[in-house]
């Protein structure tokens, strides 16, 4: 799923995880942003997030989604979302402006790659942005835009939502 900033995607891979899993089956949420602890514009998009979401439903709020997928591949899953994971990994290898997430990476594609039930990623589109200004922004657009191209790789179906309208791009052939 990937669209622009406040497309729709969320909610639109909510109802995409719901529809793939029969209805009390468990699903978990991989939250990468954060609670937005002293934000409160973030914060209340936050709880937003989570008023949607069934109660059956468990939320894990990480920046390890690698791992996750790892610990667990038969659990449906919905990663919300990739520029939040990648947002924390430059913060964390301290590589906004020199330094490397391909390790990061590369155990993000490899779990992606071999996870085994249902599995929605969300991430923006950064071909429908500007090209920032600062060394570290372009840094962060090079890497998600090279990020989502090799997810969407690996992915059967890749969607993308311009004004809360989804486009299929790339349709499952199975």
């Amino acid at each position: 799923m990937l669209g622009g900033i406040r497309s729709g995607k969320s909610r639109w891979a909510e109802a995409a995880i719901a529809e793939s899993v029969p209805p009390d089956q468990p699903v978990r949420y991989l939250a990468t942003g954060g609670a937005g602890d002293g934000d409160e514009d973030w914060s209340r998009r936050v709880a937003e997030h989570r008023s949607r979401r069934p109660a059956h439903w468990s939320t894990v709020e990480t920046d390890d989604i690698a791992t996750c997928l790892r610990q667990s591949p038969d659990i449906p899953t919905l990663v919300d979302d990739i520029g939040g994971w990648l947002t924390a990994t430059l913060d964390r290898e301290r590589a906004w402006n020199t330094g490397s997430v391909v390790v990061d990476v590369e155990e993000v594609v490899a779990a992606v790659r071999a996870f085994r039930a249902p599995l929605v990623l969300v991430s923006s589109e950064v071909g429908l942005s500007l090209v920032p200004t600062t060394a570290s922004g372009r840094r962060f657009v090079d890497e998600l835009g090279a990020l989502n191209q090799r997810l969407a790789a690996l992915c059967d179906r890749v969607v993308l939502l311009v004004a809360g309208q989804p486009l299929p791009i790339k349709v499952a052939t199975r």
